[in-house]
């Protein structure tokens, strides 16, 4: 148990007060926020090979927004009223993070590991934690608590949902060395595991059925587990006939994520330009 846990959850439990002062609770609060943004506390991690939530650290998350009072933020250059809680972060040259100039935002909270390169504009929410390496491309969303692995390039218009509410629900993973192409959404939890490459426009949900044609397998999310995209898997966009009723008289078919191959060689090569990129 981390020594601010049981904090954390008393604080939580009493409203935010728990018979302290609201300077002290928002003591507390900084002291876990500072944590949360230097990767020392996460969200979710990875424990005996299976992700798991810390219930607490979305706690203490949500108790920023209860402590918090709206602020007028930035500069006139880029302005924002927020709550004073969750202020943007700055960075310096020895973060070694690169925010390339152009209207890109990280909230406090949120870690942002060596390496990380930041291309405008991009947003990465409170309780996100993006590992070394990893390119967060324009228009590209980290949604909160969401955790992005090394190495990960989130292509253009790429969004990564986020979740804080209930505390005890997974959020979106992205492992290691997945490639996330321009215009996907990954949300509700989804797990898309090391190596796989999601093709340009891929949706997947909790309701989304992915199509595995060279295993033969459906995967789907269900009451206890969320939707998990096996490592290496190569991912595109397909259609599914419908062949009820009008639909099939009209020839109708809806979208379906497909698996229509495992990551090789060639795979492999199609990516190596992002070595070049950072």
């Amino acid at each position: 148990m981390h020594p601010l846990q049981a904090q954390i959850e008393r604080l939580y439990s009493s409203g935010g007060t728990d018979g302290q002062t609201a300077p002290q609770s928002r003591q507390l609060f900084q002291q876990f926020l500072e944590a949360l943004t230097q990767g020392q506390i996460r969200a979710a991690e990875k424990i005996d090979g299976r992700w798991q939530v810390h219930a607490w650290v979305k706690q203490g998350i949500l108790l920023g927004f209860r402590l918090g009072q709206l602020a007028e933020m930035g500069d006139a250059a880029l302005s924002f009223v927020d709550k004073d809680t969750y202020p943007a972060r700055h960075f310096k040259v020895e973060d070694n993070v690169r925010v390339v100039p152009g209207g890109s935002s990280v909230r406090s909270g949120a870690y942002i590991a060596p390496g990380v390169i930041c291309m405008p504009p991009m947003y990465v929410n409170v309780g996100a934690y993006v590992d070394e390496g990893t390119m967060i491309d324009s228009h590209a969303l980290v949604g909160s608590c969401a955790q992005v692995g090394k190495r990960v390039h989130l292509s253009a218009a790429a969004q990564v949902g986020g979740v804080l509410e209930p505390v005890n629900a997974s959020p979106v993973i992205i492992e290691d060395d997945a490639l996330v192409g321009g215009n996907c959404g990954v949300y509700e939890g989804t797990q898309v595991r090391r190596g796989a490459v999601l093709g340009a426009g891929v949706v997947l949900t909790r309701a989304t059925p992915v199509y595995d044609i060279v295993r033969e397998q459906v995967y789907r999310a269900t009451a206890s587990e969320p939707l998990v995209i096996p490592e290496n898997a190569v991912v595109v966009p397909g259609t599914r006939a419908l062949k009820k009723g009008k639909a099939t008289e009209w020839g109708l078919s809806l979208y379906t994520p497909v698996i229509v191959k495992y990551r090789d060689e060639k795979t492999q090569s199609s990516t190596e330009l992002e070595d070049w990129l950072r």
